[in-house]
């Protein structure tokens, strides 16, 4: 309602609300927002807070030295390297998932450890995964979970985005803001090794994650129709930071 003022009447008048209501494919429950909350919390235990994503070299190199140079490199990784490639793969994990297709998401899982570009990123998102996976059987356990998990039981390697594609849709939590809280939870996670190792202040970090929210809606948009053809990228040298990483003398992170 708005209130409206006529000489020396007041009367209220009824108003559309501002704001298009989600659609309904995309609206989350209060259980589901939940759900996404502590699962993408730096808190949940799949041990983020150690791994850079070769960030931690870039510093060392004096290529990454403030707020304004990490905001560039980390959209640089969103736009054409993890994050673009994590999406797509999150995206058809999530659809074999929803189906309770096994062997698609059997192969999905190779595929994303497949194209790891160095041992420290293999370890970085396959030490993730398997640890979220964990997590959430443990603590959210649902039948539609059980036989997903099962497809991806050890020794087969699990993608961090693959595993918390799968649990989503397993939950049935949309895709879009799944996909969303994952890519902002990678952001916050690389930012906050920048914040540590950089260093720079709190503020800072938060708003370069703040600069990066409209890079994660460009990918997003930009791999709704994506195949696994458009899989690669070509942050080439985030790659090779994530190599010269493993060699490095003084290290906070294990990548």
């Amino acid at each position: 309602m708005a209130r409206v003022a006529r000489h020396d009447e007041v009367r209220l008048v009824a108003t559309e609300p501002s704001v298009a209501a989600a659609p309904a494919s995309d609206a989350l429950s209060a259980d589901a927002l939940r759900k996404l909350l502590s699962w993408l919390s730096p808190a949940f235990p799949v041990g983020g807070f150690s791994y850079s994503h070769g960030l931690e070299w870039a510093i060392e190199d004096g290529t990454v030295t403030d707020g304004a140079t990490l905001e560039a490199w980390l959209a640089d990784v969103l736009r054409h390297g993890a994050g673009q490639t994590d999406a797509i793969l999150f995206r058809h994990a999530w659809r074999a998932a929803d189906a309770g297709d096994g062997t698609a998401l059997t192969d999905l899982a190779e595929l994303g450890a497949a194209f790891q570009p160095a041992r420290e990123r293999h370890l970085e998102a396959t030490a993730q995964g398997r640890a979220f996976l964990a997590a959430v059987a443990a603590a959210w356990p649902t039948p539609r979970l059980t036989p997903l998990a099962e497809a991806l039981a050890p020794p087969l390697p699990l993608p961090y985005a693959v595993a918390v594609a799968a649990c989503a849709a397993a939950h049935d939590i949309p895709a879009e803001p799944a996909l969303a809280a994952f890519l902002n939870g990678f952001a916050g996670n690389v930012v906050s090794a920048g914040v540590r190792a950089i260093p720079i202040g709190q503020t800072d970090g938060l708003k370069v994650v703040a600069a990066l929210g409209p890079v994660i809606d460009a990918v997003m948009v930009a791999t709704e129709t994506a195949t696994l053809d458009d899989l690669g990228g070509a942050a080439l040298r985030a790659d090779i930071a994530a190599m010269r990483h493993e060699t490095q003398y003084t290290r906070l992170f294990r990548s």
